[in-house]
């Protein structure tokens, strides 16, 4: 048996851990998805999560290397460009939303000239065609 390096840390354990580090940075994992996470980092290495969290030395390593790596920041990209389109999505919502007010009112204010306009049309529909001659007055007559 490997001596300990750390306590509760075989020496077996800590290179188990680099290893599936190294595989994980270089994008040839065997285990996982190959997502640079430390649920991943431990399934890798093939240790239990508690072997790993005692495991500081490497910890610190892994978070220096996954904050610089090329992975992470595609993925910050892509969580900015995510938020991004998210804000232009509530925006356009919130927009779409106000034209439908817009149009609502619009429909009302149509159907209501609408009403008006066939009581109108009803009433003069209603009104006798035919002609009446007023009485003729008596200038009229002379």
């Amino acid at each position: 048996m490997t001596a300990p390096t750390r306590p509760g840390l075989s020496t077996t354990a800590e290179k188990a851990l680099r290893e599936a580090m190294e595989r994980l940075f270089t994008g040839r994992p065997i285990r996982t998805d190959g997502k640079l996470t430390k649920q991943n980092l431990w399934r890798e290495a093939g240790v239990s999560r508690a072997i790993m969290n005692r495991a500081t030395a490497v910890l610190a390593d892994w978070d220096n290397q996954v904050s610089q790596s090329t992975a992470r920041k595609h993925d910050q990209k892509l969580t900015e460009g995510i938020t991004r389109l998210r804000r232009r999505l509530k925006d356009n919502c919130l927009e779409r939303q106000g034209l439908q007010d817009e149009v609502d009112a619009a429909a009302t204010v149509i159907a209501a000239l609408l009403a008006e306009n066939a009581t109108l049309r009803e009433r003069l529909g209603n009104r006798s065609s035919a002609v009446i001659p007023l009485g003729r007055t008596q200038a009229a007559r002379e």
